[in-house]
């Protein structure tokens, strides 16, 4: 017998049919029951796959009465092969509250802190709180660098005759970002983990410490996406102590962002699962275990 089909690959089918054109805009999807003998799966998986597709503003009017409806007006796509890059601010937060739509979250984060995850999450938890969402579960893995590394930024830059920065100001950047990790963690955790008593969602917040400064930003939503940015460098002055320091820094929130989305042809479904190849040997070989103090 042949292992029935994932939600997954019944809405990346579908998602092809919208595509096409085959499934028009405006048009009715065929009934849960009808696409439930089609596929040979149970409707619980014609469910979730009908969610997610809802999810990416594929589909309209989901009711438990008829059957839903083909997107209209889709608009821009955010993710696929002809997704234009988006600032991290931009493109990050639609995608999140997405993700949060599944009745399984899942997202695993590699960045050199978690303030755009942090700032990103905040729309679907006001979702939550409202009564708009109710995941089942969700379970975060945050890959940080580690305390314990020269970081290779934010650094000083080098004096004007060319002499090394002196350890004062490397020592002062490098707290200066040690409290910010700490602290937007520390914020992402417990935003989180306060569904838990308010409203029953099996949720579940790991960090672990990574023994190299991140070159790029990666975020991997329900196994479906992955959306990645370069940190690229700029000279600019801090102001550290009362005191003004000429840096290398990358604006994270500013990074262009680049979608690639499950199943949108062979480019992008190649980097989704080559993405979470390379998440999961970071996190279980060489990370370590990592604590939200200072």
């Amino acid at each position: 017998m042949e292992p029935q089909r994932s939600h997954r690959e019944v809405a990346d089918a579908l998602r092809t049919r919208i595509r096409s054109g085959e499934l028009r805009p405006g048009q009715r999807m065929p009934t849960q029951a009808r696409l439930a003998v089609e596929f040979g799966v149970e409707r619980s998986v014609v469910r979730e796959a009908l969610r997610m597709l809802h999810a990416e503003h594929r589909l309209t009017n989901m009711s438990k009465g008829s059957p839903a409806t083909v997107a209209p007006d889709p608009g821009p796509a955010l993710t696929g092969p002809a997704a234009p890059p988006l600032p991290t601010t931009v493109g990050l937060a639609p995608r999140i509250a997405a993700a949060f739509a599944a009745p399984h979250v899942g997202i695993d984060a590699l960045c050199l802190t978690s303030v755009s995850l942090t700032l990103a999450i905040g729309e679907p938890l006001r979702q939550i709180h409202a009564g708009r969402l109710k995941p089942a579960t969700i379970d975060v893995r945050v890959l940080l660098p580690s305390r314990d590394i020269d970081l290779a930024f934010p650094a000083p830059v080098e004096s004007a005759d060319g002499s090394p920065a002196g350890a004062s100001a490397t020592g002062r950047l490098q707290r200066r970002w040690l409290a910010q990790r700490n602290a937007q963690g520390q914020v992402l955790r417990h935003n989180l983990l306060a569904l838990r008593s308010s409203h029953g969602i099996d949720v579940h917040v790991s960090f672990r410490a990574l023994p190299f400064t991140p070159p790029v930003k990666l975020y991997l939503l329900n196994e479906a996406e992955a959306l990645f940015a370069y940190y690229t460098l700029t000279r600019s002055e801090a102001e550290i102590d009362h005191e003004q320091v000429e840096t290398y820094d990358a604006v994270g929130t500013g990074s262009m962002l680049f979608a690639f989305e499950q199943g949108a042809g062979l480019r992008d479904t190649t980097f989704v699962e080559q993405s979470h190849l390379w998440f999961n040997a970071l996190w279980e070989t060489i990370s370590s275990e990592l604590v939200l103090t200072t």
